[in-house]
C-alpha cells in the first residue's frame, strides 16, 4: 500500500517559538504518484519577503543519513495577502508560487528544513547543522522508521508519520488557512480548446474567476518554452487579458505559425503573471503540445511495413575482404580485427548516444519521431527522457545488458559531437555502454520491462520476447546486434539458454546473453530491411565501424550456428534473386500461397515471427502451397544453393 505523507504544523507548537516563517504544511508522497508534492510556509503578516531563507531537504533514509539532496533559494519570493508561500509540483493547485519538479522531493524518513541562508551554502552531499536553522520537520512513510541521526543534529522530538489506508488520509489545503480571519482570493481557472495542436492552428483560451473581480482585472501571458519562441505563434492583439469588472470570463486567441522550418514536435508553455493581490491562478504553467507539419519522409519503411533494396551499403571498397576462405575461430577473429581496430575505430561518450540514436532511429515516415524498437511505434522526439519520470519517455537501450557486460558510464561524460572521441579496442568491454550499434531507442517502461533479461520465445521472469501484441519486427534486430557485440568485446558471448546475469555466487558479469538458438532463427524469420541498413551507414559516419551482421546476415550461421567450421566467402551472402522475378502471393493470403519465378530446385522455408519454422519443401517450378497454419504474419525464405530471399506474408 502506497503512503500519503502530509503533515500539517500551523496548529502545532514549533520548537523554534520566537520564528517569523514556519513550515506549515508538507507532503512528499502520494498514493499512486509523487506529483504533488508541496512545501507551504506561513508567515504572520501579509506580503512578507523571503529573502534570505532557503529549503534544505535531507536524506535520513537509513535512520543514520544526514546530507542533502536539494536545496532551493526563496530570494525574491513573498507571501500572500495570508501570509501563505506555496512551492510545489506543477499539477498542484492552487498553482504554486515556486515550481518543484515532479517527484523531486523524497518520500522518507528525511527531514525538510528552513535556514537563514542562500542554496549556495548548502550543495548537494552538505552535512545537517542546527546553525542558521529557522523550522525544521522530520517525516517517513512508516511508523517504525525515522530519520534519527537528523532529528539529534537540528534538535528534532517529532517523527510525522501517515499511515492510514488509502481513502481515508486528509488532502493538504495548500494556500488555505488552517484558522480564522482568512482573506478570501478569488481563484482564476484557465481552460484551453484542446488536449495538443497543430501548426496553423487557433489556440483558444478561456479564464474564469470563481467570484466577479470588483474592477477591471488585468493579466499578461506568455508561451514561451525553449525554441518555441515569438516566432512561433501570434496573439490576436497583444499579451495582455483583461476580466472585465463584475464579470467572471475573459478568452483570447493565440494563432500558431504555420512556417515551413522542419523544427520537430515543440511544446508551449501558458504562462500567467502580474495577477492582482486578490486573485490567484488556480492553474499555471499550462503545457501543451504543438505538432510540426514541416517533417521529411524517407525513400524506405518502417520496420513494421517494411523495404528492401532502396538502402545500398556504404561500407568501403574491401573492408571485408579480410574475410574470404577463413572458417570458424579464423573467422570470428578476423570480423573483430575490423570492428574493433583500435587504430580506426572511434569511441564515443554516453551521452553522444542520444544525438545519435535520435537521427539513427528516425521514424521514416516522420522526421520529428524516433521508432520504438520493441513497441514497433513512433514517439515524438521531444519526448526524449530527461529526468527520473519515464512514463511517456523513451530512452537509450542496450540491446547487450550493461550488467550482463559489465559496461560503465565514466564520471562527467558529456556529449561532445562527432569530432571528439577516444580510441578503443576489443579488450575494453566498458565501452560497450556507448556502442550505437546496440544501443536503441525505446519507450521507458518497456525498457523497464524488458530489464536484464535474456531473449527468447517464451515470456518468463528472465526471458524477454516483447510485448505479445507487437509483431516481432524487431526480432532480426536484436539478434544481429547481439552477434555484433559478442565480436566485437572480447569476454562478450551469445550462448544457448537462459545465462545468469551474474558469474555464480558473484556480482561480477557474466558476459553472456542468450539464447542463441532464438537469436539464429530471429536472424532468419526478420530479414535485414533498409531502415536496419540505413541504420549501420549513419553509425559507421560517428564510430568508423560496421555492424558486419547487417551486411551479411548468413554470417551469423559460419561463426554462431550450423556453417560453423564451414568456410566463408561474401559470394555466398549474394541476393542473386531478383526480387521482380520471384513472386509470393496472394499477400494476405487465406488458404494457400503460390510461389513462382523459379527456375530451378530451391528450398522453400515458412518461419512463424517467433522464428518457429512451419513448412519446408524443395520445389523446381512455379507451385501452389496450402496453408494449413494459424492466421498471423509468417516470413517464406526461398534458398537456392547460394541464393536467398525472404518475402513477409499475413495468413488470414
Amino acid at each position: 500500500m502506497k503512503i500519503k505523507l502530509l503533515i500539517t504544523l500551523f496548529f502545532l507548537t514549533s520548537y523554534f517559538s520566537n520564528a517569523q516563517v514556519v513550515i506549515n504544511e508538507f507532503d512528499a508522497d502520494n498514493p499512486g504518484s509523487n506529483d504533488y508534492q508541496i512545501v507551504e510556509l506561513k508567515t504572520p503578516l501579509a506580503n512578507t519577503s523571503l529573502d534570505g531563507y532557503v529549503l534544505v531537504f535531507f536524506n535520513g533514509t537509513t535512520g543514520t543519513g544526514t546530507a542533502s539532496y536539494l536545496s532551493i533559494d526563496l530570494d525574491g519570493k513573498v507571501t500572500d495577502i495570508n501570509g501563505n508561500f506555496l512551492a510545489g509540483s506543477v499539477s498542484v493547485s492552487p498553482s504554486p508560487s515556486l515550481l518543484i519538479n515532479n517527484a523531486a522531493l523524497q518520500i522518507g524518513p528525511d527531514v525538510v528544513a528552513l535556514y537563514s541562508g542562500n542554496a549556495s551554502d548548502f550543495p548537494t552531499g552538505t552535512v545537517a547543522t542546527a546553525t542558521n536553522l529557522i523550522d525544521a520537520v522530520a517525516y517517513s512513510n512508516s511508523a517504525t522508521t525515522s530519520p534519527t541521526a537528523l532529528m539529534g543534529i537540528l534538535g528534532i522530538t517529532t517523527c510525522y508519520v501517515d499511515v492510514q489506508p488509502l481513502g481515508s488520509i486528509s488532502k493538504p489545503t495548500p494556500k488555505a488557512n488552517n484558522d480564522l480571519g482568512r482573506i478570501p482570493i478569488n481563484y482564476m481557472t484557465t481552460t484551453l480548446d484542446a488536449a495538443n495542436y497543430t501548426e496553423g492552428q487557433p489556440v483558444n483560451i478561456t479564464f474564469t474567476t470563481s467570484s466577479p473581480v470588483t474592477s477591471n482585472t488585468t493579466f499578461w501571458i506568455s508561451l514561451n518554452n525553449g525554441n518555441f519562441n515569438s516566432s512561433d505563434f501570434s496573439y490576436d492583439t497583444n499579451n495582455s487579458v483583461t476580466i472585465t469588472s463584475g464579470n467572471t470570463i475573459a478568452t483570447k486567441t493565440i494563432t500558431l505559425t504555420d512556417d515551413v522550418l522542419e523544427e520537430g514536435d515543440e511544446e508551449f508553455v501558458l504562462l500567467i503573471s502580474s495577477l492582482p493581490p486578490d486573485v490567484e491562478v488556480n492553474n499555471n504553467s499550462i503545457l501543451r503540445r504543438v505538432a510540426d507539419t514541416d517533417f521529411q519522409v524517407l525513400n524506405f519503411g518502417t520496420p513494421l511495413n517494411p523495404t528492401f533494396g532502396q538502402v545500398l551499403s556504404t561500407a568501403p571498397v574491401g573492408y571485408y575482404a579480410s574475410l574470404e576462405g577463413l572458417s570458424g575461430a579464423a573467422l570470428k577473429q578476423a570480423v573483430q580485427d575490423i570492428i574493433a581496430n583500435p587504430s580506426e575505430v572511434h569511441l564515443h561518450s554516453y551521452a553522444d548516444m542520444w544525438d545519435i540514436i535520435r537521427v539513427a532511429d528516425t521514424n521514416p515516415l516522420n522526421s520529428g519521431e524516433i521508432w520504438d524498437m520493441y513497441l514497433e511505434v513512433p514517439m515524438s522526439k521531444i519526448d526524449q527522457q530527461t529526468g527520473s519520470s519515464i512514463v511517456g519517455k523513451w530512452n537509450r537501450e542496450h540491446i547487450f545488458c550493461q550488467s550482463r557486460g559489465g559496461f560503465e558510464v565514466a564520471m562527467g561524460d558529456y556529449a561532445d559531437g562527432i569530432s571528439i572521441w577516444n580510441n578503443t579496442s576489443a579488450a575494453s568491454t566498458v565501452d560497450g555502454v556507448s556502442d550505437a550499434h546496440h544501443i536503441r531507442a525505446e519507450n521507458g517502461q518497456e525498457n523497464s520491462s524488458r530489464n536484464n533479461k535474456n531473449y527468447g520465445i517464451v515470456n518468463s521472469s528472465t526471458v524477454y520476447a516483447g510485448p505479445a501484441s507487437t509483431q516481432g519486427s524487431w526480432h532480426g534486430d536484436v539478434a544481429r546486434a547481439s552477434f555484433y557485440m559478442a565480436v566485437r568485446f572480447n569476454g562478450l558471448n551469445v550462448v544457448n539458454g537462459d545465462p545468469s546475469e551474474y558469474l555464480p555466487s558473484t556480482t561480477t558479469s557474466s558476459g553472456n546473453i542468450g539464447d542463441l538458438a532464438t537469436l539464429l532463427s530471429w536472424n532468419v524469420s526478420d530479414p535485414r530491411d533498409d531502415y536496419e541498413m540505413n541504420r549501420n551507414n549513419y553509425v559507421q559516419t560517428w564510430q568508423h565501424n560496421r555492424n558486419p551482421f547487417i551486411d551479411y546476415p548468413l554470417l551469423a550461421d559460419y561463426i554462431f550456428g550450423s556453417q560453423y567450421g564451414q568456410p566463408w566467402f561474401s559470394a555466398l551472402a549474394s541476393a542473386s534473386f531478383e526480387v521482380s522475378e520471384v513472386k509470393v502471393f496472394p499477400n494476405p493470403a487465406a488458404e494457400h500461397i503460390f510461389i513462382s519465378g523459379l527456375l530451378d530446385t530451391s528450398k522453400v522455408e515458412i518461419f512463424s515471427v517467433s522464428g518457429a519454422k512451419v513448412f519446408e519443401k524443395n520445389i523446381n517450378e512455379d507451385q501452389m502451397i496450402p496453408i494449413n497454419f494459424e492466421a498471423g504474419m509468417y516470413f517464406v525464405k526461398i534458398s537456392n544453393n547460394d541464393k536467398q530471399i525472404v518475402k513477409k506474408i499475413i495468413v488470414k
